[in-house]
């Protein structure tokens, strides 16, 4: 038998793979269809380090099964090539984005098939190939047909670093996501989408999808609808006003101050009348209010809102309570801290006392006081009541409309001409506009990107008439908005996908990608797919109807990997010295797929350890056992009971894992199949097939190899994917209560599913059994299967 060698292995079965096409997807089949996808990289580096490809060999994982049971399986890639992480490799390396992004692109592939992925090549597509973002521009010209692109000159975010817009999702904090720099308000023309159209439908819809509750409630909040009233207070000069919204109506009179957004505090020296009490308050600017949320205005509540309240204390602000707590409501949330102790009522009359006299919030529900015309009603109640007396009812999101300019040249060009102020758009047979290939594409710093410097390109001469291209071009966010879509289709000119491929392919079956993208490409991807839905371009309301987010690697040193720590490790290096199924294994194997982890050089060293043991597993199987031809659905052929059931187990656990994604606990059980294995003198090939088509989808390579060393010509990846045998899960051990003469006197643990003659004479041999029969023959011996004995003398 030769050593385990996995250099020679994985390269000779990753060129057999892609001569024989194995990968190909074929649209015209009578299998069930399952469609798998990664959120697809940016190209904006000189390759991945072990972090990134995580992701990656989880999906293969599923899709290999998947294919193995039976389905039809999509599996593509492709690269998010367009926008700023593209560029600003570009400019920071002194190389044209088209020639860093080819460059990039080829980099990655040969790291992705290095590490044998499943991939259907064929597929393959760009956001930056003009092929591609033709149906990009396609889909902003049907925005701009049906009123939901326009163009707006309100104050938006500036990168100074960057140089260009961004959109609210991309700032943090009032920091540019991407570099770090504070965001400036300027107000620049800028094309906007008017996603806040879709707002309920992409607040609604949420229900119906398999995603984790924590991505869901991040994108609730990023949306942030909030029903209320928008309640005008006046001041003492007509000409000044400040209309407030508030999702507390009933807590109006006991509004002491109003404040507008501003940077810091200050009173502003103003003045307005409460409507409800017809008391004078003042007016003050803060920084806990956001200007683009309701109308940048609140009326300050301190008794029953926390930063009101903190806002009020540190200010010297009268607060009045105007809401009594319900009778034996616990109270939390700062306001009295209550102990579980058999006094609780009294606590809470205590606690009741400090509210009401302002030295706590309440921000629960109640019933009015201090309330005229409303008191004794309850907070619900008196909502609906005081917002038709005193403003208007309203629903207000913190979702702003897409902010879809940029100011930068490596990017989608927005397909419109201008005659002065009127935007015509272009003809769909005049797509794809391309980009011009330029000498200086750094951005200007303006409110123009380079584009506005190419006379020969940014000036359209039709007829006598000269036209203006836009020059700003479309985020990166862009061609990532419907992507998936194309993957179905990716060769055809004529439309944006085939109805029919989209109807077939459906929604994607599991999308997996980083949880960082929660907000900004989920809810833009979401928004494009219901207006492609809309105009009846796909069949489906969402886009990805499974949804499961990737852990990040963390370096060895605790930080995220990283140029500037010096800690990236390469997983070219990694698959040299251990072979790319080790590498496979181990990512699958460190911890739960959706929580970070941890790299360990040293851990590695076990997996490799783990598939040398594999290999050296074909010497001990023994051809009489269970022959060629029985491989693919599970017998006991050969099989001792306690291996058959292990077997079986094994396959369930396995299965169910992989479908859970669950991986480093299938791993985990099949490494103790492995030891089991190894323990025995001898394994049938029954037992050995069975493992190898389980750790297939997982170790690719050396699985391939195996196989072939049985003597099979067909691929692995293209055999049956195991079953298990209900029945056969039972534990292999079961314990026997013995009874003599109606009374429990021994217990027996053997092994299930022995004959009845083994049986009694075991039990008769039983120490036990025979100091109670003390020489006596038994006249009956009764035999309950897996349950008790009983010997009746």
């Amino acid at each position: 038998m030769t050593e385990y060698n996995p250099k020679e292995i994985e390269g000779k079965w990753q060129k057999e793979w892609q001569k024989s096409g194995i990968y190909q997807t074929r649209e015209s089949s009578d299998k069930p269809k399952f469609y798998i996808l990664d959120m697809f990289p940016y190209v904006s580096g000189e390759g991945i380090h072990v972090g990134h490809p995580k992701g990656y060999i989880a999906t293969d994982i599923v899709s290999r099964m998947k294919r193995m049971q039976g389905f039809n399986v999509l599996h593509p890639m492709g690269f998010d090539a367009f926008g700023l992480p593209a560029e600003n490799y570009a400019i920071k390396t002194k190389t044209n984005p088209v020639i860093a992004v080819a460059k990039n692109i080829k980099r990655y592939k040969e790291q992705l098939e290095m590490i044998g992925f499943d991939y259907d090549w064929s597929r393959e597509i760009s956001t930056s190939d003009p092929n591609f973002y033709k149906w990009t521009q396609w889909i902003f010209l049907k925005l701009f047909e049906k009123g939901l692109a326009y163009e707006s000159q309100e104050p938006v975010n500036w990168c100074p670093v960057d140089k260009t817009i961004l959109a609210n999702e991309d700032v943090e904090d009032g920091k540019c996501e991407r570099c770090g720099s504070m965001v400036e308000k300027r107000p620049i023309r800028q094309w906007v989408l008017k996603i806040t159209d879709y707002a309920d439908r992409l607040l609604d819809d949420l229900e119906e999808l398999d995603w984790p509750e924590s991505i869901k409630t991040q994108q609730r909040n990023w949306i942030g609808r909030s029903e209320g009233a928008e309640i005008e207070f006046e001041g003492s000069q007509t000409s000044f006003k400040v209309k407030v919204f508030t999702t507390r109506p009933d807590t109006i009179f006991g509004a002491t101050f109003v404040v507008m957004a501003g940077k810091e505090d200050k009173f502003t020296g103003k003045y307005v009348t409460n409507p409800a009490t017809k008391e004078k308050i003042p007016v003050w600017e803060a920084e806990y209010v956001m200007s683009d949320y309701g109308t940048g205005a609140i009326m300050g509540v301190p008794a029953h809102d926390q930063r009101d309240f903190e806002f009020a204390k540190k200010h010297d602000l009268p607060i009045k309570n105007v809401i009594n707590p319900y009778p034996n409501s616990p109270v939390v949330g700062g306001v009295y801290p209550i102990n579980q102790s058999p006094n609780l009522t009294e606590e809470i009359s205590r606690a009741t006392k400090k509210i009401l006299a302002g030295e706590f919030y309440w921000t629960k529900e109640g019933t009015l006081r201090n309330s005229p015309g409303f008191d004794g009603l309850s907070t619900e109640k008196a909502r609906e009541k005081i917002t038709k007396k005193f403003g208007e009812k309203k629903v207000k999101y913190k979702l702003r409309d897409w902010v879809f300019s940029r100011q930068r040249y490596w990017g989608e060009p927005i397909p419109v001409l201008r005659d002065g102020d009127k935007v015509i758009p272009l003809k769909e047979e005049d797509l794809p506009l391309k980009l011009p290939e330029v000498k200086s594409y750094e951005p200007t710093g303006t409110e123009e990107s380079p584009l506005a410097n190419i006379p020969e390109w940014i000036n359209v001469k039709v007829g006598d008439k000269i036209f203006k291209r836009e020059s700003n071009t479309m985020p990166q966010w862009a061609g990532s908005s419907w992507y998936y879509l194309r993957f179905m289709d990716p060769r055809n000119d004529q439309v944006l996908v085939d109805k029919e491929k989209e109807k077939y392919w459906n929604k994607v079956d599991l999308y997996v990608g980083g949880a960082e993208h929660a907000t900004r490409h989920l809810i833009y991807a979401r928004f494009w797919h219901k207006f492609l839905f809309d105009i009846g371009v796909v069949s489906t309301g969402e886009p990805f109807k499974r949804l499961q987010h990737v852990g990040l690697i963390i370096a060895e040193d605790g930080r995220k990997m990283s140029k500037r720590w010096g800690n990236i490790i390469n997983p070219d290096d990694i698959i040299s010295t251990f072979g790319a199924d080790t590498l496979r294994m181990y990512e699958m194997f460190m911890g739960p797929f959706d929580q970070s982890v941890s790299w360990n050089s040293s851990s590695i060293v076990g997996v490799r350890r783990f598939l040398e043991k594999v290999w050296r597993l074909q010497s001990k199987i023994s051809k009489g056992l269970a022959g060629k031809g029985q491989t693919l659905g599970i017998n006991s052929q050969g099989l001792t009971l306690k291996s058959e059931t292990l077997m079986h187990q094994t396959v369930k656990k396995v299965s169910d894992d992989i479908e859970s994604m669950g991986f480093n606990t299938a791993v985990s059980t099949l490494m103790i199949y492995v030891n089991a294995l190894d323990k025995q003198e001898k394994i049938s090939q029954k037992e050995f097939e069975t493992f190898l088509l389980l750790l297939a989808p997982f170790a690719p390579h050396i699985t391939e190899e195996l196989w072939h060393e049985l003597g099979y010509t067909d691929s692995i990846h293209t055999q049956k994917w195991p079953t298990y045998d209900p029945k056969k899960l039972l534990k292999d051990e079961i314990t026997l209560a013995v009874q003599i003469d109606g009374k429990v006197r021994a217990s027996l643990t053997m092994l299930r599913g022995q004959n009845e003659d083994e049986i009694k004479t075991t039990i008769l041999s039983l120490p036990q059994v025979k100091k109670w029969l003390d020489g006596k023959e038994p006249k009956k011996i009764i035999i309950v299967p897996d349950r008790v004995v009983s010997i009746v003398t």
